[in-house]
């Protein structure tokens, strides 16, 4: 779980523009969120909104970089936010988001206890975030442009595919490099590892046809025949395709691919407080849980759900049964100070 230009600001930048910001423009009885693509589908709103009398409106995001200064900027507009774990410490450290009242979220327990414990929502007792989904950045390919299935990330640096490759538009990309050059303690990168990657990147320029910002916008790209390989929101924009007759192929590389984990946290200050806690218990039931599992093909945070509302195939095949397959993935972590060198490596790589 939701472009997935990296603009989030350290934790002190955050605050300054905390304290700079407007006065709230909240409506009560209307709930703002700022969120991923799909987290909002009508599928689960409009059961939401008739049975609760809360209307939902939802902004969309294409990066995590994006909560921040979005809501540093709203001057208060939001009341919901879903960012994904690497996100969620500034955050609370800013001031953005209050603590959770656990006991008003009824599925509370049945959520995954390591989702529960994880330390991007909770902080000095206080927990910050209901986990809601989470799932890998796999990787994506037209099965029919490949007669040997790719099997490592190398693919994506191809001479032979220039024109063809593209990358989600996001940090994320140097992670993908430095798994290249065999730097696999991404997150923790040091200068000359996040340099050796910004160069990876700017050999690998040329072969880029463009690099994606939303969901849409890649399965456009696929679908115009425009990109034939590129990484991905395991899960969604490959379902988007199949949707379009259009047959592609999610791997997991011989190189790893990054996990995520997404929660919902509530935005400070908010009016709507009765309206986010049943938006909240309507994400994380069987309603909430399934929708996001058959709109974006994601694994969800609430197992018990999950078995009530798929079928035994669709539980198994989206390790609901295995919530330790997290575990093998790389899951992202807050870069901490380091967050502004990766920043500009990444900024860097674009302005070539």
């Amino acid at each position: 779980m939701a472009n997935r230009n990296s603009r989030l600001v350290t934790s002190l930048s955050v605050v300054s523009l905390l304290m700079t910001g407007t006065a709230p423009a909240f409506a009560e009885g209307e709930l703002n969120i700022l969120t991923w693509e799909g987290y909002a589908d009508a599928s689960a709103i409009e059961p939401f909104e008739k049975e609760t009398g809360c209307k939902v409106n939802a902004t969309y995001v294409g990066s995590n970089d994006d909560f921040a200064p979005k809501l540093a900027a709203g001057g208060g507009v939001f009341d919901l936010i879903s960012p994904s774990i690497d996100s969620t410490a500034p955050l609370i450290e800013a001031g953005f988001v209050e603590p959770i009242d656990t006991s008003k979220i009824a599925e509370w327990d049945n959520i995954y206890e390591k989702f529960r414990n994880s330390g991007g929502i909770n902080k000095d007792g206080e927990v910050y975030g209901v986990p809601y989904a989470w799932g890998a950045i796999a990787f994506m390919y037209l099965k029919d442009k490949f007669e040997t299935p790719p099997t490592s990330i190398a693919e994506l640096w191809n001479p032979d595919l220039e024109g063809k490759v593209s990358l989600w538009d996001d940090k994320s990309a140097l992670y993908v490099a430095a798994r290249l050059n065999g730097d696999t303690d991404i997150y923790n990168l040091t200068d000359e590892q996040l340099d050796a990657a910004k160069k990876k990147l700017a050999e690998q320029r040329p072969l880029i046809r463009k690099y994606w910002s939303t969901a849409g916008e890649l399965v456009d790209l696929y679908a115009a025949g425009e990109v034939w390989i590129s990484n991905t929101w395991a899960g969604y924009q490959s379902s988007l395709l199949a949707d379009k007759g259009i047959e592609v192929v999610e791997f997991i590389p011989e190189e790893n691919a990054e996990g995520w984990m997404d929660s919902f946290m509530i935005v400070k200050g908010t009016p709507n407080e009765d309206c986010a806690y049943k938006f909240l218990n309507m994400a994380v039931s069987e309603s909430g849980q399934c929708a996001v599992a058959n709109v974006n093909g994601y694994s969800v945070a609430n197992p018990v759900a999950a078995k009530n509302c798929m079928t035994p195939e669709q539980f198994v095949a989206l390790h609901q049964d295995d919530p330790d397959y997290l575990d093998s993935l790389l899951l992202w972590e807050n870069l901490g100070e380091r967050l502004g060198d990766y920043t500009n490596a990444w900024n860097a790589v674009k302005a070539e």
